[in-house]
């Protein structure tokens, strides 16, 4: 090929060194929170964060599920996991509260009313 010349671009992969095209590998698809599951989430991450009970929080989007964790320090393991799981919608609902030691504390259909779990107000003991 001379300088003037212009490669045909490649269609449906990649070119290996040996310069037979490769198909794409195929893009796999993953569970993710939506824009307001994750307002609803964030909004009592900044409660917590604002009371001084949470200080970190991490997102994983797997194949099978989305995990928010929330974090006392860094270098812990995580207070709480809030995870999305759709294959669990039609049985006890897609939301689900795990804390650290793997306790279930609410599951439901709803992500606002399992959430409500983790904000329950301070009670005053006489």
């Amino acid at each position: 090929m001379s300088e003037g010349d212009f490669a045909e671009p490649l269609r449906g992969g990649l070119a290996s060194p040996s310069g037979h095209v490769l198909p794409f590998p195929a893009a796999s698809k993953k569970v993710s929170f939506d824009r307001r599951e994750l307002q609803t989430i964030l909004n009592l991450y900044g409660r917590k964060v604002a009371e001084g009970e949470w200080r970190d929080y991490a997102i994983d989007f797997l194949s099978d599920k989305a995990v928010f964790s929330v974090f006392r320090r860094t270098s812990e393991m995580p207070l709480y996991r809030i995870e999305k799981a759709p294959k669990l919608a039609r049985k006890q609902g897609a939301y689900s509260v795990i804390v650290s030691s793997g306790l279930i504390l609410k599951r439901g259909h709803e992500l606002a009313a399992v959430l409500r779990v983790l904000d329950k107000p301070l009670k005053i003991v006489s």
